[in-house]
């Protein structure tokens, strides 16, 4: 039998260090019957806004997958990148009567409500990715991020630090979610001079030939953050067509890229470590339902910002391979 628990408040996030630490003390109490076996079996669901075609979301599936695995879980993975469309692949998770949900939150208004009716509804919920500053407002208890805001600040203060005098643009490559906007205001926090431009991230020619006419149109350009690894590739290539010298830093991991950073044609990456987001999403509805736990405290647990450049990529790039970073 499910029962509504009620999140608890943080002061403070807590990092994925303290994880083995947290999911060996329960927030919830012991359930009457005692937790139940491991080799018994549940169902989740996994709503996301993943767009076809965008690789990032192999390494969620990969971490939920390894996770579901170890705990004989039935995952059920779903995706829409349309807002009103993920709400109601989450009502229909509600309505299969899933034993848990794990969502993300771009659009907070518009898919929010339907985590919070699976909350109501007894179901455990924990949201990752997207929805860092909002999930509470749903009452969901538990969430595995990056802090958006502070990953963007240290966007801009590596640029600075690398000399960059310039503009900066950070392109957007899906206008309106709440995880991407906010990165790029944290980048202008910390280099003030940073231009927001829009692309439509579902069409890779045209994001590289609008960005490759903003180099075109603004030579004093000098640096271009990238919101996600295809993007980087992408404004790499424009660069080289515009002949342009402009430094590359992106958000996000994958081959190409960390072999890109290798190679010195893209300065660095902020990893935000989706494997792990979308392990920890699974094996803590897995604690919550058997054991009772509510890991972080009501708190964001934080999976990045981690830095990747030239300083460590050569431990990172065999992992990549693995498509796990």
């Amino acid at each position: 039998m499910r029962t509504v628990r009620k999140p608890l408040r943080a002061l403070a996030a807590v990092s994925v260090l303290g994880l083995v630490v947290a999911g060996c003390s329960s927030q919830g109490g012991a359930q009457d019957e005692g937790a139940p076996a491991a080799t018994e079996e549940y169902t989740i669901a996994m709503v996301t806004h993943e767009a076809p075609g965008d690789t990032f979301w192999d390494k969620i599936r990969n971490g939920a997958e390894a996770a579901a695995a170890n705990h004989n879980i039935t995952l059920n993975y779903s995706a829409d990148p349309d807002a009103g469309r993920q709400a109601t692949l989450v009502q229909n998770a509600i309505d299969s009567e899933v034993d848990g949900l794990a969502v993300t939150l771009p659009t907070p208004d518009a898919i929010g409500p339907a985590a919070q009716s699976a909350v109501d509804a007894g179901i455990p919920v924990v949201a990752f990715n997207a929805g860092g500053d909002q999930y509470a407002d749903y009452g969901i208890s538990m969430y595995f991020g990056s802090n958006e805001d502070l990953a963007g600040q240290a966007v801009g203060a590596q640029l600075a630090e690398t000399g960059s005098t310039g503009k900066t643009i950070c392109v957007i490559q899906e206008q309106g979610q709440v995880q991407l906007e906010t990165r790029c205001a944290g980048v202008a926090k910390t280099y003030p001079d940073t231009e927001i431009l829009y692309v439509n991230g579902r069409d890779l020619p045209s994001v590289q030939q609008t960005i490759g006419a903003k180099l075109q149109q603004d030579p004093s350009v000098t640096a271009i953050v990238a919101l996600g690894a295809d993007i980087a590739l992408a404004a790499q290539q424009s660069k080289e067509d515009a002949g342009n010298e402009a430094a590359i830093a992106t958000f996000d991991l994958n081959q190409d890229v960390a072999q890109q950073i290798q190679d010195g044609g893209i300065a660095f990456s902020v990893d935000q470590q989706p494997f792990v987001q979308g392990y920890m999403a699974v094996t803590s509805l897995w604690l919550n339902i058997t054991n009772g736990n509510d890991i972080g405290g009501g708190g964001p647990v934080l999976t990045g910002p981690s830095i990747v450049d030239s300083s460590n990529i050569d431990a990172i790039l065999p992992f990549t391979e693995n498509n796990t970073r």
